[in-house]
């Protein structure tokens, strides 16, 4: 049995990457997709390609409750009812905490924790008095573990791993089911778009050089992540490769911010830099 055809779902960040990929793969699945994206006109392009009339296309700024509560009403009011919402839209940041401004804290935990709050909690009051529906906020790895270089998307991501935690319990009797995505390296342009402070971007690239090779594709995860909201899983691990690193850091949490530093140390010595 299909769990999502005939279904209707929200996805935010739509335009690209994982979100695009997660609005082809639901429409093959027969779900209703209402697509969004601050980005009107990568979204579309994202729309012109599309192959089916299963998905639909809406501007939505995430930071912008009301913009937000607008939408989810209107979705609502013309479909019925709402059955999923993907909270993927975010951003990142690369730079050492000691170079970053307060604007650009400001910035991304707006997008990547305020926008989850707003569609989380406007979903959950409604899927609630349904009765029945799934939250799915994509995380990251880096929700799991302590990365360097890009701390304030690593706080944004430790934080919607809480929300989602606490809301799965809230939701569980309710009816409403909750889920926290938490993949490794997609291939996604989110560091290639974000600002890089006192480096270069071919100096992050190399630090993620020895990782990339078991970067996956948007499709791929898309793939993994509704075979595991299909599963009700409450923390999608997506590869193999952060199910490894998420059993290490929980067994020995120590032992893997030791490696981290160790790694972060040399990737610093390399450019010249000291602590």
């Amino acid at each position: 049995m299909n769990v999502y055809r005939d279904k209707v779902a929200f996805v935010t960040g739509a335009a690209f990457g994982i979100g695009r990929a997660l609005c082809r793969e639901l429409a093959t699945n027969g779900t209703g997709v209402i697509a969004t994206d601050i980005d009107e006109e990568l979204l579309e392009q994202a729309m012109e390609t599309s192959s089916t009339q299963k998905v639909k296309g809406a501007r939505l700024d995430v930071t912008d409750y009301e913009e937000f509560k607008k939408l989810i009403e209107e979705t609502i009011s013309e479909e019925g009812r709402l059955d999923y919402l993907f909270n993927n839209a975010g951003i990142a940041i690369a730079a050492e905490v000691r170079d970053v401004s307060i604007d650009h804290w400001r910035k991304v935990l707006d997008v990547n924790l305020n926008g989850v709050v707003y569609g989380s909690t406007l979903a959950y009051q409604f899927m609630a008095k349904q009765g029945s529906g799934h939250i799915v906020n994509l995380v990251s790895v880096e929700g799991l573990l302590p990365f360097p270089v890009t701390v304030s998307y690593v706080t944004s991501k430790f934080a919607v791993v809480g929300l989602s935690q606490g809301l799965w319990v809230e939701g569980a009797d309710l009816g409403v089911k909750v889920s926290a995505v938490c993949p490794a390296f997609v291939w996604t342009p989110i560091l290639d778009n974000g600002p890089v402070i006192n480096f270069s971007r071919e100096d992050l690239r190399e630090s993620l050089r020895p990782w990339l090779r078991f970067a996956i594709s948007p499709e791929a995860c898309a793939h993994a992540i509704l075979k595991g909201v299909a599963r009700k899983k409450r923390i999608i691990t997506v590869s193999w490769l952060t199910h490894v690193m998420w059993w290490l850091t929980r067994i020995s949490p120590a032992l893997v911010m030791n490696l981290v530093r160790g790694d972060f140390r040399k990737w610093r010595g390399k450019r010249g830099q000291t602590a």
